[in-house]
């Protein structure tokens, strides 16, 4: 175990640190993820997404949506099978500038997005979060 490990019972969780240590005096832009989750419909509904939520929302910030081959949980929290649905991993990131505050403005952006999710069709569900970190 190292010395900055954390001990949890019989076993050490690694000290990753935290990005946001990192978001003052950097030299370079970096692409930052400020929204992540899933979003879903049901998989006999073939629907385009991105017809409903853009690909760029304002302040070039940009909204991914990546089909995933199976959800990464069983049922949903209204007891339907997520085998029955279509999920996609949803991340909205956007490249910031040396010195620049990745959080500032994420309430806009979450509210705009926000926007666009309610415009969806009924069956669509999402579930998303704030995650403040450097893309890889």
């Amino acid at each position: 175990m190292k010395q900055d490990d954390e001990r949890h019972g019989d076993y050490s969780a690694p000290h990753l640190g935290d990005d946001r240590e990192l978001w003052d005096g950097a030299d370079r832009p970096r692409a930052m993820k400020l929204i992540q989750g899933y979003i879903w419909h049901p998989r006999d509904t073939p629907l385009d997404l991105f017809h409903y939520v853009p690909a760029e929302l304002p302040g070039e910030v940009h909204v991914l949506m990546d089909a995933m081959p199976a959800a990464p949980f069983a049922f949903f929290d209204d007891g339907t099978l997520s085998a029955t649905q279509q999920v996609y991993q949803l991340t909205v990131m956007r490249i910031v500038q040396p010195g620049e505050n990745p959080a500032a403005g994420l309430q806009a952006v979450a509210a705009k997005l926000q926007e666009h999710l309610n415009t969806t069709p009924e069956g669509v569900g999402w579930q998303l979060m704030e995650d403040l970190r450097e893309v890889d």
